[in-house]
């Protein structure tokens, strides 16, 4: 009988730790999908839904060129596995590639270019692609930085994919650096300090020398490192220079502040400081990247997520001057369609950069920072009216707000897209693009995934391949057979 009621007890203990262990997960932020992956835990997506034109004509966003998605999710299909639903960000794997057509700036630092054609998913609709892209600056010409890297030293950092590629990524970004441009080094485990403070660029013995000596061990105490590196930068602000945090960890922060709001309050405070942040996310295990993608969507930022040393020398190297420069400020679109011209939309991604309409002429309303040369694509599926030979030649209006760094009023620039750009043959950039979000689409096990499928998708990039001169373009082509040769053992 003892036996029976201790078992019954014990029982009882491990149902009630079961239960309190899911709350953790389905409340709040968190996916209930989250349990599965090994500690990793991503902000939940509910995906954009068809919105007919007689209901709501327009739709608004923050715009911001985070591609870790991209890179997260090829880490999961390399390595034999499906990724959870909620680590796929459409938008940012669509906005991983460049694109190469070529785009006609006006003394705006936006171009602007449209482009509608067949969908992917339903023979009868449309895809609006809507390309936004920034002038490109001379590296020559970038303005002098005050850069202060916050490097995660914990114990979760112990790992070859963490703290020793973490420094080879820092090693490729010291090297691009000049007498003019200042380092200072923060680190954080149980508490923070100070390794360099504000070390000449040109001074790389001392840098990497610093950097290559990092050990790994102890608690996170993120938060209290992210108070230490800003005040860091505000000390040595440069001004008129960039001013840049930026965060290298896998997100596991354990000591003081840890919960998502609280942390998002916390960098909210700095936007104004005029430092910004950028985000480099490492590792597999324990990836807290609802942690990573919250600080860089409150503390005007980017997120990149660094799984070899080639993507950090795409994002810190050959990506430059658009992950580390910025030139707007609050930027954010809105697209209204002509409910004369189109019956329905979707925007496809931007799931948690929504903004209500009404925030797209307030300036107090935070948005995304857009770096030089930045190539930013938004996409709809479409669809148009019945009587599509006699369309107004209104179909849509595409508008950019945004402020120059530093300034609090807003500037606005508009592109009409027209009947005109309807094509039966899209272009290179406009197929591949679509590629991209059909992919995502099957990743996500979407509702509106409808005609697409792998063989499809991978016809449509190998045929739109383009240019390529970094051949990623071609690796999106690899990632796509490797995941249909898992579909087909599954």
């Amino acid at each position: 009988m003892k036996k029976k009621l201790l078992l019954l007890f014990l029982t009882a203990i491990m149902v009630l730790s079961f239960s309190s262990c899911s709350g953790r997960y389905s409340q709040g932020s968190y996916s209930d999908q989250n349990l599965a992956y090994n500690g990793e835990s991503y902000l939940a997506i509910d995906e954009n839904k068809e919105t007919p034109t007689d209901d709501e004509t327009t739709a608004t966003f923050s715009l911001k060129v985070d591609t870790a998605a991209y890179t997260n999710v090829a880490r999961y299909i390399n390595s034999g596995n499906l990724p959870p639903e909620d680590a796929v960000r459409t938008e940012e794997m669509i906005n991983y590639f460049k694109y190469e057509g070529k785009m006609d700036f006006s003394e705006s630092p936006f171009a602007i270019q449209t482009e509608i054609g067949p969908s992917p998913f339903n023979k009868n609709n449309h895809m609006a692609y809507i390309r936004i892209k920034t002038k490109e600056i001379d590296k020559s010409k970038l303005p002098p930085s005050n850069l202060t890297f916050l490097i995660d030293t914990s114990g979760s950092m112990d790992s070859y994919d963490k703290l020793p590629l973490l420094k080879k990524a820092f090693s490729l970004l010291v090297e691009t650096l000049g007498e003019n441009d200042k380092v200072s080094i923060v680190t954080y485990a149980g508490s923070s300090g100070v390794l360099l403070d504000s070390v000449s660029g040109d001074n790389k013995t001392k840098i990497l020398n610093a950097i290559d000596n990092l050990t790994s061990g102890g608690s996170t105490a993120g938060a209290d490192g992210i108070k230490t590196a800003y005040k860091l930068a505000e000390k040595n602000f440069k001004k008129n220079g960039n001013n840049r945090v930026i965060l290298a960890t896998d997100g596991d922060f354990n000591v003081g502040i840890s919960n998502t709001d609280e942390l998002a309050s916390l960098v909210s405070q700095k936007r104004d400081s005029g430092v910004y942040m950028s985000i480099l996310g490492f590792g597999t295990d324990n990836i807290r990247d609802d942690i990573m993608e919250t600080l860089s969507k409150n503390g005007n930022g980017n997120y990149s997520y660094i799984n070899s040393v080639q993507t950090a020398k795409k994002v810190l190297v050959e990506e430059l001057g658009s992950n580390l420069f910025t030139v707007a400020d609050d930027t954010k679109a809105q697209i209204e369609f002509n409910p004369k011209s189109v019956k329905k939309y979707r925007l496809i991604g931007y799931e948690n950069r929504k903004l209500d309409n009404e925030d797209f002429t307030n300036d107090e309303k935070d948005a995304g920072e857009i770096g030089a040369g930045a190539d930013i694509v938004a996409m709809f599926e479409i669809e148009l009216s019945e009587n599509q030979k006699n369309l107004p030649d209104n179909l849509f209006e595409v508008r950019i707000r945004y402020k120059d760094p530093g300034k609090t009023e807003s500037k606005l620039i508009t592109k009409t897209a027209g009947k005109s750009g309807i094509k039966t043959h899209p272009s290179t950039d406009y197929n591949f693009a679509c590629s991209v979000a059909a992919f995502g689409h099957l990743l996500r096990k979407s509702s509106y995934v409808g005609d697409a499928n792998i063989a499809d998708i991978i016809a449509l990039a190998s045929e739109n391949l383009g240019k390529d001169p970094s051949g990623y373009r071609h690796e999106y082509l690899g990632l796509l057979k490797q995941y249909q040769r898992l579909s087909d053992s599954k």
